[in-house]
């Protein structure tokens, strides 16, 4: 199963597509959606729409797999992040792929085996679950590296 794991936000949102081969999982691609906060948040959302429907139209991936929005202190960030949640969410939509959504500590628990880790510790684990060299880069895709484990290691349970 080829997954898109997704790490939303209105200035970065970070991607990573993880194959799964049997028992084994392949790491595709990674990177970051990046948006100016010269331009209007129109303009970034439409951005962020429009490059998640080309990485879909690109991988067809049968699965999604982004972050739960969590309500933190910053309400104005957690707004932001829930329109870029948004934006994926309705890629998916039209594309017919269906989406699975994790909380941080569904994603740490599944990456690391502990709900408490840390950000260190998650990016350790994506490199030597995946077998990379190094810690993949920048932070945002590697984020959307471990939502993208979290869900091959879930969805068998979930029945997505």
């Amino acid at each position: 199963m080829l997954t898109l794991g997704v790490d939303p936000g209105t200035a970065t949102t970070g991607y990573g597509l993880i194959a799964e081969k049997g028992e084994k999982l392949v790491f595709v691609d990674h990177g970051v959606i990046l948006t100016s906060s010269k331009e209007t948040a129109q303009s970034r959302l439409r951005n962020i729409y429009v490059e998640i429907k080309k990485l879909i139209k690109k991988h067809r991936p049968e699965a999604i797999a982004i972050e739960k929005l969590f309500f933190g202190a910053n309400t104005k960030t957690a707004i932001a992040v829930g329109q870029a949640r948004g934006m994926t969410l309705l890629a998916a939509a039209e594309a017919k792929v269906p989406v699975a959504e994790y909380t941080p500590l569904e994603v740490k628990m599944a990456v690391t085996g502990y709900g408490k880790a840390d950000k260190k510790q998650v990016q350790q684990m994506v490199k030597t679950l995946l077998g990379l060299a190094i810690v993949p880069k920048p932070d945002d895709a590697a984020d959307a590296l471990a939502i993208a484990i979290c869900h091959l290691h879930s969805y068998k349970v979930l029945a997505l």
